[in-house]
């Protein structure tokens, strides 16, 4: 865990090497991703294999089929089960993915398919949080789903500054059941202002610990 203020940082990368620097540069842990340019798909296996090897802090790894939209048919959820078995087998602890409907509300039922797929894997619910209508009554109703441990979440807004007072009351109101991950373009210049007003304690962002370039 980070000294500063005893908060976590997670970095999101999508090549060993980004990774490695993340750790380098204070990271507590890694979202693993590949072509973050479409916000994240689920990379390949001899990315997560070298990951896995290559780092000491915790890793979750990224579950989503394609670009667009988080609402997914049979034939691609059946690919997300099988990629969340893949994790499980190679050792990754905890997987992050989002599903909803046509009408922007959480598919639970597919939702609690793939938590129970990923037992005893820990699950992130991610930013698909932030489409819904009703943040609020949406995370409520993933609260009987014991597998989902944490929330991702810039409060329905682009940014986490823009979203700072609903996410205030998100950890408010839901802080002793899930671990509340704040997101939206937190970099490493502006994570002390967004924490010192939402006061949280897990913090995400491509450059939350500057940027990962490498030679």
């Amino acid at each position: 865990m980070n000294q500063n203020n005893l908060i976590i940082k997670e970095a999101c990368v999508e090549t060993v090497k980004e990774a490695i620097l993340a750790e380098k540069q204070g990271a507590d842990r890694i979202e693993l991703c590949y072509r973050l340019e479409y916000d994240g798909l689920t990379p390949a296996k001899n990315i997560i294999e070298k990951s896995i090897k290559s780092l000491s802090i915790p890793i979750k790894v990224m579950i989503r089929p394609r670009k667009g939209n988080f609402i997914y048919n049979e034939k691609e959820i059946m690919e997300m089960e099988s990629k969340i078995e893949m994790c499980k087998n190679i050792g990754i602890t905890e997987v992050v993915f989002g599903l909803l409907k046509s009408d922007k509300n959480i598919d639970y039922i597919s939702t609690e398919r793939l938590v129970k797929k990923a037992y005893p894997m820990s699950v992130t619910f991610h930013k698909a949080i932030d489409i819904t209508s009703d943040i609020l009554n949406s995370i409520e109703k993933l609260v009987p789903i014991s597998g989902i441990t944490s929330i991702l979440s810039s409060g329905g807004e682009k940014t986490a500054y823009h979203g700072k007072e609903r996410m205030k009351e998100i950890i408010n109101r839901f802080r002793n059941r899930f671990n509340v991950i704040v997101a939206g373009s937190i970099t490493e210049s502006n994570l002390a202002e967004i924490h010192n007003f939402i006061g949280a304690k897990e913090y995400h962002g491509r450059k939350i610990v500057g940027n990962l370039i490498y030679d």
